[in-house]
C-alpha cells in the first residue's frame, strides 16, 4: 500500500521558464515500511537505490555518497551532498523501515518512490510527503534607471 501526503504529491513539476527567477526548491520526506531486513542492512544495496535516484532525476553529486553502519541490528546511514542540496537515508532493519530524504533547490519531476522502494526493498508501505521549500521571493524589475528598487 502506499500512500502521498501533502500538497503536490506524485505530481510534475514544470521547469521554469527560460530566464525565470527560480525562488522554491522541493524535499521529499519519505518513510517505507514492511522492507526486507537484510537489504536494509547492505550499503551496496542503499548506494544502488542512490544510484538510481541520481541518474533518474538527473542530479549532480559533489562527492560520493558516505555510509556508516551500525553495530547490530546493523542499520546504515547514507548521505550524498548534491550540487542541488542532498540525499539522505537512515536504515531500520529490526523494524523493516527506512526514512529518506531529498532535497533539491530547483523544483523536479516526483521519482516513483514507492514503486522503486517496493521494487528494491520490498516496501509494502510507502509514505511520501512533497514539501514546497521556498528561499526567496523574485527580483524585483528594473526601474529603467539601471538599478533595482
Amino acid at each position: 500500500m502506499s500512500t502521498a501526503i501533502g500538497a503536490g504529491v506524485g505530481s510534475s513539476f514544470a521547469a521554469p521558464a527560460p530566464g525565470a527567477a527560480v525562488t522554491e526548491g522541493c524535499e521529499w520526506v519519505v518513510e517505507a515500511t514492511g522492507c526486507d531486513a537484510a537489504a536494509l542492512r547492505e550499503p551496496d544495496t542503499l548506494a544502488a537505490l542512490f544510484d538510481a535516484i541520481v541518474r533518474d532525476l538527473a542530479l549532480h553529486p559533489v562527492a560520493p555518497a558516505t555510509w556508516h553502519r551500525f553495530p547490530a541490528p546493523g542499520g546504515v546511514t547514507g548521505v550524498c551532498v548534491l550540487a542541488e542540496s542532498h540525499l539522505t537515508v537512515h536504515t531500520f532493519p529490526e523494524h523493516g523501515s527506512l526514512c529518506l530524504n531529498l532535497f533539491c533547490c530547483r523544483p523536479r519531476d516526483a521519482w516513483p518512490f514507492e514503486a522503486r522502494l517496493g521494487e528494491r526493498l520490498g516496501a509494502t508501505d510507502v509514505q511520501v510527503r512533497r514539501l514546497a521549500r521556498p528561499y526567496g521571493p523574485a527580483p524585483l524589475p528594473s526601474t529603467g534607471s539601471g538599478q533595482a528598487r
